[in-house]
C-alpha cells in the first residue's frame, strides 16, 4: 500500500495546477448544485472549484488518508476517502460536474471506467479528466529501467505505474457514452531550478511507489544512481535551470 506526501506532492504546486486551471476552464457549468473531485489529493485545486461556485455542494474523494487530512482543512469543500472505483460503482445520487485530475492514470484499464463515471453525471452536466501523457518520456523510462536491474527488481516488480492513453482515445470512449467531447492535448515546459528538479517532481508522483517498494539503505542507492540517470537526460543550463517537458491529455465531456 503506497502513501502519499501532501508537502512534496506541493513542491510544485503551480506547475502542477495549471492543467487543472485549464481543464476546469472548459467546463460549461453556470450554477450546479454539487461538484466532486475524484483523486483532490491535498485539496488546493478543489478549493478552486469551490470558489468558482461558491452555491454548490463541493466534494474531493481521494484514496490517501494522508491527502484527505490535509483536504479536509481546506474551506468550503468536504473531503472524503475512498477508492475513486469504489465511488464509481456506488448507488448515489447524480452530480452535477464530476473532474478527475491526474488520477485516472492510476486505475489500470481506466477507459473501461469511463462510461461508469459519465453514469454517475446527471444529464446535461459536465464530466471532466486530465492525465499526464508522459510516460514514454525519460523521467520515466529511466526509472522503469533503473528499476528492472538488480538488486531493485525483486522489490519493485509490479509496483504500480502510470499509464494514460492519447486525446483521440478518450473522445471516442466518451462519445460513446453519449457525451459532446472536446478533446486536446498540450506540452508544457516547466523550468525548474534547485537541485534535481527532476527527481524532486517525480518522486513526489510518478515514482513514489517504486521508491516505497524499496528497503530503507537500497532505496538510498537507488536514488543515487535514478538522480544521476536524470541528470543526464535534462541537464541544467548555465544558470542552473532545467526544462522539464510534461504532455498533459485532456477531455470535457457533456453529459446528453
Amino acid at each position: 500500500m503506497r502513501s502519499w506526501d501532501p508537502d512534496r506532492y506541493l513542491t510544485y504546486a503551480d506547475e502542477r495546477g495549471r492543467p487543472f486551471v485549464e481543464l476546469v476552464a472548459r467546463v460549461g457549468a453556470e450554477e450546479p448544485r454539487t461538484v466532486v473531485d475524484l483523486g483532490c489529493g491535498p485539496g488546493n485545486l478543489t478549493r478552486l472549484l469551490a470558489e468558482r461556485w461558491p452555491s454548490a455542494e463541493v466534494v474531493g474523494v481521494d484514496s490517501s488518508p494522508e491527502m484527505v487530512e490535509r483536504a479536509g482543512g481546506v474551506h468550503g469543500i468536504t473531503a472524503e476517502l475512498a477508492d475513486l472505483r469504489d465511488w464509481a460503482a456506488h448507488d448515489g445520487d447524480p452530480v452535477d460536474v464530476l473532474v478527475t485530475n491526474a488520477a485516472l492514470q492510476w486505475v489500470p484499464g481506466h477507459l473501461e471506467l469511463l462510461p461508469t463515471l459519465v453514469g454517475r453525471v446527471a444529464p446535461g452536466g459536465w464530466f471532466a479528466m486530465q492525465v499526464p501523457g508522459n510516460v514514454g518520456e525519460p523521467s520515466h523510462t529511466l526509472r522503469a529501467e533503473v528499476a528492472d536491474r538488480p538488486p531493485y527488481a525483486e522489490h519493485t516488480r509490479g509496483v504500480a505505474a502510470p499509464a494514460s492513453h492519447d486525446a483521440a482515445t478518450y473522445l471516442s470512449v466518451l462519445q460513446e457514452a453519449g457525451c459532446e467531447v472536446d478533446a486536446w492535448e498540450t506540452t508544457y515546459l516547466h523550468v525548474l531550478t534547485g537541485p534535481d528538479p527532476v527527481f524532486t517532481w517525480v518522486s513526489g508522483t510518478g515514482a513514489r511507489p517504486t521508491l516505497q517498494a524499496l528497503p530503507d539503505g537500497l532505496r538510498e542507492r537507488f536514488e543515487k544512481e535514478f538522480r544521476a540517470r536524470l541528470r543526464e537526460a535534462y541537464p541544467a543550463d548555465d544558470q542552473g535551470r532545467v526544462v522539464l517537458p510534461f504532455r498533459r491529455v485532456f477531455a470535457v465531456a457533456r453529459r446528453a
